[in-house]
C-alpha cells in the first residue's frame, strides 16, 4: 500500500522493553513469589504417596457431590496413576491451582469495582474484550520476555487468560440483585460496605461461583499452552506427542487432563450449589428472628406511666 505502515509492533516492543528496562526489580519479585507458590503447592501434592492424595480427593469428592461421584473420582485418579501420569497430573494442578488462585483474588475485586461505578464497567469492558479476544500464545511473548523460560511465565499468561469471566460473572452478579432489598438495607441504616457484604454478596454468590467455576477452567485449558514455555506437567506430553506424531502418548495425557477437568468441575460447582443453599437458610433465619420480634406484645403506656409514678407511703 505504497509504504503505508502503522508500526504497531515497533510500539509493543518499546513498551515491553521500557517496562523491562524499568521494573526489572518488581519482576523479580512477582517471579519469586510466583515461583514460591507454585512450588509449595507441588510439594504439597507430589510429595504424599498418590494414594493419599487419591483419599483427600475422594473425600472432598464425597462431601461435594455422594458417593457415586467420589467413586468416579477414585476410578479416575487411579487410572491417572495407571497410566504413569501422576507426576505430570499434580504439575499440572498445581500449575492450574496457583493461576485460578490468582485470578480470583483480582477478578472478583475488580468486579466489584465494576458493579459498583458505572464509569470503571465502561473502562474494564474493553479491556476485557481485548484479553479474552488476543490468541493465548500471544500473552506468552511478553511473559517469556519479562519472567524468563520456566513455569512463571506459564502462570502469567494463563491469569491473563482466565481472568475476564472472574470479572464479568462478579459483576453481573452484583449488578443482578434486586433494587428493591438494597434500598430496604439503605432504609434501615445500613453502610454501603455492609450492603455489599450481607446483600449484594451472598444473593450474587451463586453467579460469581459459576465465573470461579470458568477461571478454574479457563486455566486447565492453558496446560498446553504453557507447557512451550518450560511449565512442564500434561501439557510437556502432549506437545511431545504432537512433535512425535505419538498417538498413544498423547492419548493418555489428553485423558488425564479430561480427568482432572471433570473433577475440578464438578468440585467448584457443587461448592457455589452448597452455598446457594446456606445463605437461604441464614437468611431465613434472620426473618424469623425479626418477625418474632415484630410479633411481641406492644407494652402498655399505662404500665409505663405507673411504673415511673413514685411510690406513696
Amino acid at each position: 500500500m505504497n509504504g503505508f505502515r502503522i508500526p504497531v509492533g515497533d510500539w509493543a516492543t518499546a513498551i515491553v522493553d521500557f517496562i523491562t528496562a524499568t521494573g526489572g526489580g518488581f519482576f523479580d519479585a512477582v517471579r519469586a513469589i510466583f515461583g514460591g507458590f507454585y512450588d509449595a503447592v507441588d510439594w504439597a501434592l507430589a510429595t504424599p504417596p498418590f494414594w493419599v492424595v487419591i483419599l483427600f480427593f475422594v473425600a472432598l469428592s464425597v462431601w461435594a457431590r455422594g458417593w457415586i461421584f467420589g467413586s468416579g473420582a477414585a476410578i479416575g485418579l487411579v487410572l491417572i496413576a495407571g497410566l504413569d501420569q501422576w507426576g505430570n497430573a499434580m504439575d499440572t494442578l498445581a500449575l492450574t491451582l496457583v493461576a485460578a488462585t490468582i485470578a480470583i483474588a483480582i477478578s472478583i475485586p475488580i468486579g466489584i469495582w465494576a458493579a459498583r461505578s458505572n464509569a470503571a464497567s465502561a473502562v474494564i469492558k474493553p479491556v476485557l474484550d481485548f484479553l479474552q479476544t488476543m490468541p493465548a500464545f500471544v500473552y506468552l511473548i511478553p511473559a517469556i520476555i519479562l519472567f524468563r523460560i520456566g513455569v512463571v511465565p506459564g502462570i502469567v499468561a494463563t491469569i491473563a487468560f482466565s481472568l475476564a469471566p472472574g470479572v464479568r460473572l462478579t459483576e453481573l452478579g452484583i449488578r443482578g440483585v434486586d433494587r428493591e432489598v438494597i434500598e430496604a438495607g439503605h432504609a434501615f441504616g445500613s453502610s454501603p460496605g455492609r450492603i455489599l457484604r450481607q446483600i449484594q454478596l451472598p444473593l450474587a454468590k451463586p453467579t460469581i461461583m459459576a465465573g470461579v467455576n470458568q477461571v478454574i477452567m479457563l486455566s486447565l485449558s492453558m496446560v498446553v499452552i504453557s507447557s512451550m514455555v518450560g511449565a512442564g506437567g500434561l501439557g510437556g506430553d502432549i506437545v511431545q506427542a504432537l512433535s512425535r506424531i505419538d498417538v498413544g502418548l498423547g492419548a493418555e495425557a489428553g485423558l488425564a487432563v479430561v480427568i482432572l477437568a471433570i473433577l475440578l468441575d464438578r468440585i467448584t460447582a457443587s461448592l457455589g450449589a452448597s452455598g446457594q443453599r446456606l445463605w437461604p437458610f441464614r437468611a431465613t433465619r434472620q426473618a424469623d428472628s425479626a418477625e418474632a420480634e415484630s410479633d411481641a406484645p406492644d407494652a402498655d403506656p399505662s404500665d409505663s406511666d405507673r411504673a415511673t409514678e413514685p411510690a406513696r407511703v
